[in-house]
């Protein structure tokens, strides 16, 4: 591992408590290691509107992770500096193998949150990300007439209900999507070439900033390829098992100041 220039962060289950704040302690550690000269963003499944609001308390004015790597977006100037949309083919199969399971889901075009019907899943979405619904009459048809590609496409429903539609998706599209979970009631669609190391390799690529300088945190699957792409890994302690086991260090939890006892122990040498 080299000198340490930059510092990922994912939100939920990491740098948010469960109740959607940042930490004292945390925000403070943040502070002193970018006096340092040393690069911190957030890497996050979020939309760039659901993300932004945390960059601006911090005082984050640069590039942004959102989307699961699928846009790298300037946070000051909402600039897109890199971007992989879900085919429009691929969407509509996505939308009709979830029609068939009959579960709520959203869609992601132009940074807005499309529904075709507000169920409570819908909302309660909305409303741990902080942004409006926007309801149209028939998915298929919006996208067609759209003539737009969505950034991403997620499942709502209870954990165990969508591993029979993760499998269906998995049989029958293959390698040609990428699924993966944030938190185990949603089930997140993008375009194949998405993750959030596809994501943090274009930022670094854009500051020259090698692997091995990069320090990321995650709790959850959606990390575990940057995991493997950074020079240090740091999971929180209320990541699952195999996440864990994937990190090169554990720090407390999300809600217990894993963050900051991490940037206290490897950069500010707390």
């Amino acid at each position: 591992m080299g000198r340490i220039r930059l510092v990922a962060l994912d939100l939920d289950g990491t740098l948010l408590t469960d109740d959607l704040v940042i930490e004292p302690r945390a925000k403070e550690a943040i502070r002193r290691v970018r006096e340092r000269g040393i690069t911190v963003t957030l890497a996050t499944g979020r939309m760039f509107s659901s993300a932004r609001p945390y960059a601006v308390e911090l005082g984050l004015d640069l590039p942004l992770i959102v989307y699961h790597g699928a846009q790298v977006r300037h946070s000051g100037r909402g600039e897109i500096l890199f971007e992989r949309t879900i085919p429009l083919p691929l969407s509509r199969y996505l939308i009709k193998h979830i029609r068939e399971f009959g579960y709520a889901y959203n869609v992601y075009l132009d940074d807005r949150l499309y529904v075709e019907s507000i169920q409570a899943e819908n909302e309660e979405y909305a409303r741990r990300a902080g942004v409006d619904l926007h309801r149209v009459e028939d998915m298929l048809t919006f996208l067609q007439e759209e003539k737009r590609e969505p950034l991403k496409i997620v499942a709502l429903r209870d954990g165990p209900e969508l591993d029979p539609l993760e499998a269906a998706i998995r049989r029958d599209v293959g390698e040609g999507v990428y699924l993966t979970r944030s938190l185990p009631h949603y089930l997140e669609m993008l375009n194949p070439e998405v993750n959030k190391a596809r994501g943090l390799q274009a930022l670094a690529e854009l500051e020259g900033i090698r692997p091995e300088e990069i320090m990321v945190f995650g709790d959850s699957y959606n990390d575990l390829q940057m995991f493997r792409y950074a020079g240090l890994a740091v999971a929180m302690a209320n990541a699952p098992a195999e996440v864990r086991a994937a990190a090169d260090y554990v720090t407390g939890s999300n809600n217990d100041g894993g963050v900051a006892r991490a940037l206290e122990k490897f950069i500010l040498g707390g």
